[in-house]
């Protein structure tokens, strides 16, 4: 056979490509500006590499306009995000991070749609201690953003512990064998002292070399028929096959992901494609061989086209399973069956194997706060004073309390009901199927709100739902406030992601179990639009549905709109 000749793209490296290769494997001058007490913030080209370090530099946008007017700096403020490998925390760091969202951060945890936490409002100057008491717990932020595999996603599975258990071992793994091996971390943030000498670059980065990644890399693991983490949004996807209880290995899924640009055809959300199986023991392998591929001929010139859908749209998806397998030196077989049939969380109470219980939390779009009403931090708080299994962070930005023993059962329900805690079995199934990003005030990529905004819009739609009798049909609606992709929009069976302020781009069409996108439906709306335009289809489809039918499946099946059969048609 004759080996495909590919090339990485031609062009000038970005400027992030040369702030990389300048920062010395990530050190940059981060050590001495974050000393600096003159300003809140700091330069940019740190600010880019603070990235690789779990951290970003954001301002509070609704004090922006008022403190230009003072003369003032923006109000410089770190989002920090915790590497969690397949969401696990014990009780005792879930308590350490609600302790330092209170003491560092602005009072509330977010729960990320990558299985992790996220704090805001941190000052720079807590900035390292923060970190400190964060690895103290026997956690990190290391590669939780930046050019690197990020945090390992794993179905958080209440119903299958055994099986949880295995997956999550080697979503574990794979996140930790997979970090950048730099020390500059440690010597920022931990006072690791500089091993005199420069190393040589193999030595350092023996997987990523010295200018890392071209973009961020997604790895996640689902279990069949469960697909709550959106397998086909990965950059590598892992399909779990299980057969006669035991996991015998991976399907192999390769290219996925969420991001675009407004306006810009030659960006596009994608879905991985199915290219093969693997062995449990030979998953690392394919990670790392899969990683170099995307270190080697991804495009370091423009920055939207640099992700790995991109390379794997461009070199062709078999020429790069060929270009993977010449690495491995083996071949991947042939994809198992499987099937998926879900992609959201089952709420309450559930028994899991070893006569465990599992409690699984409605976390209203990730935030974790004290409401005028609710009660919900303090509540999860004293739950992790007695709790003495695990709480599980899942992909939908709620909260599963795992391994409940049938003893501290009742305790928990107590607790559950003294604060009135909620599985969200009241609310609506489209409220209980709905997930926002965090866009303003913190995010500098927003356009327009979508945390603070989709539970509003939301109330307004329940009517329209109860009207058409819909108040229990399961329909999945995401909000974000840029085409970034942070809440998964491109597979919301109906999606907003934000324009302008108070106007959003309108999605119908993806599949309830993830394995389909959407379609852009109508452009730059507003509420009475999106008010208008849903009661109409939702009343077409509460009429005109087929026995189980999905509204994504509807509203193709009725020619309200055509069906993206790949992102490269996504824009048509």
């Amino acid at each position: 056979m004759v080996k495909t000749i590919i090339k990485a793209p031609e062009g000038p490296p970005s400027d992030v490509e040369r702030i990389k290769r300048e920062s010395n494997y990530l050190r940059g001058t981060l050590k001495e500006v974050m000393l600096d007490r003159i300003s809140s913030g700091i330069p940019d080209d740190d600010n880019r590499l603070m990235k690789h370090h779990g951290s970003y530099l954001q301002d509070d946008r609704d004090l922006r306009n008022e403190r230009q007017k003072q003369k003032l700096e923006p109000a410089y403020q770190f989002m920090l995000r915790v590497r969690l490998p397949g969401g696990v925390a014990t009780p005792a760091q879930w308590l350490v991070m609600d302790e330092l969202a209170q003491k560092n951060g602005n009072g509330t945890l977010k729960l990320t749609t990558r299985q992790t936490f996220q704090m805001h409002g941190i000052l720079k100057w807590n900035m390292k201690n923060t970190i400190q008491e964060i690895h103290a717990t026997l956690l990190d932020t290391i590669a939780a953003c930046g050019d690197v595999n990020r945090n390992v996603l794993c179905t958080s599975n209440p119903y299958q512990s055994e099986i949880h258990s295995e997956v999550y071992g080697w979503a574990k793994k794979l996140s930790d064998d997979l970090l950048p091996r730099t020390r500059a971390y440690h010597e920022v943030w931990l006072d690791e002292e500089k091993v005199a000498g420069t190393p040589e670059i193999d030595e350092v980065e023996p997987m990523y070399g010295p200018l890392y990644l071209p973009r961020k890399f997604k790895i996640g693991i689902a279990v069949p028929p469960e697909n709550d983490i959106d397998v086909f949004s990965q950059d590598l996807g892992l399909i779990a096959i299980i057969e006669d209880g035991k996991l015998i290995g991976f399907n192999v899924a390769i290219g996925g992901g969420m991001g675009s640009s407004h306006g810009d055809r030659a960006t596009y959300p994608q879905l991985a494609k199915v290219i093969g199986f693997c062995t449990p023991e030979q998953v690392y392998d394919v990670a790392e061989k899969t990683i170099t591929i995307q270190r080697d001929y991804g495009n370091r010139s423009v920055r939207k086209n640099a992700r790995f859908k991109y390379t794997v749209d461009r070199l062709g998806l078999e020429t790069v399973k060929e270009e993977l397998e010449n690495r491995l030196g083996w071949s991947l077989d042939e994809a198992k069956p499987y099937h998926f049939d879900h992609n959201g969380d089952r709420y309450g109470w559930v028994k899991g194997i070893g006569g465990k219980w599992h409690f699984t939390f409605y976390i209203q779009n990730g935030r974790v706060a004290d409401f005028e009403d609710y009660k919900l931090m303090t509540g999860l708080r004293e739950i992790a004073k007695i709790h003495t299994g695990e709480f599980r962070l899942t992909t939908n930005q709620n909260v599963i309390i795992a391994n409940v023993t049938t003893q501290n059962k009742k305790k928990i329900n107590e607790l559950i009901e003294q604060y009135g805690l909620t599985d969200g079995k009241h609310y609506s199934a489209l409220r209980r199927s709905s997930m926002a990003c965090v866009a303003l005030p913190t995010c500098g990529l927003a356009m327009a709100e979508a945390e603070r905004y989709l539970p509003v819009l939301i109330d307004k739609i329940e009517t329209i739902i109860d009207e058409n009798g819909l108040r229990d049909k399961e329909i999945t609606i995401r909000m974000t406030g840029c085409p970034n992709g942070c809440a998964r929009p491109g597979l919301g069976e109906i999606a907003f992601m934000g324009k302008a302020v108070g106007k959003y781009n309108m999605y119908l069409g993806a599949a309830f179990d993830g394995s389909r996108l959407n379609k852009m439906y109508r452009e730059n709306i507003g509420e009475e639009e999106i008010l208008s335009e849903l009661r109409v289809l939702l009343s077409r489809y509460a009429k005109e549905r087929e026995e189980g039918e999905h509204f994504g499946d509807f509203v193709i099946r009725a020619g309200v709109i055509k069906a993206t059969t790949d992102g490269t048609n996504f824009h048509d």
